[in-house]
């Protein structure tokens, strides 16, 4: 590169696997699902599922190794904004959500609203 102090980094070979930094970058990567869903949370277009007791606690997502678990309330409004989320985090990280392992439960939903 003209300018750089340094000789231009080649890349020989990719991220394997078991390759110790792929969990590290992963993360990293998915760390925007954390950002993207702060966006429509704080603009209520996401509502978070939040218990009934007497100290409410909101929860939106869980993540774990390179699962995510989101939690909301049942309503279009909710659907449409996890959309967008998805549909940026592909964007911003060239990584794709895989539908096809993904799984929707509704509780205290009509099937038909599963569907």
């Amino acid at each position: 590169m003209k300018g750089s102090p340094t000789d231009d980094f080649k890349f020989e070979r990719g991220l394997h696997h078991r390759d110790p930094i792929s969990p590290f970058l992963y993360l990293l990567a998915a760390e925007g699902i954390n950002v993207l869903m702060n966006a429509p949370m704080e603009d209520e277009l996401f509502i978070e599922y939040s218990s009934c007791g007497s100290n409410n606690i909101y929860v939106s997502h869980f993540r774990f190794d390179d699962d995510t678990i989101l939690l909301g309330v049942k309503s279009w409004a909710n659907v449409r904004s996890l959309k967008v989320v998805f549909i940026l985090f592909e964007l911003i990280s060239d990584l794709k959500v895989n539908f096809n392992k993904s799984m929707l439960f509704g509780f205290n939903a009509v099937e038909s609203w599963m569907v």
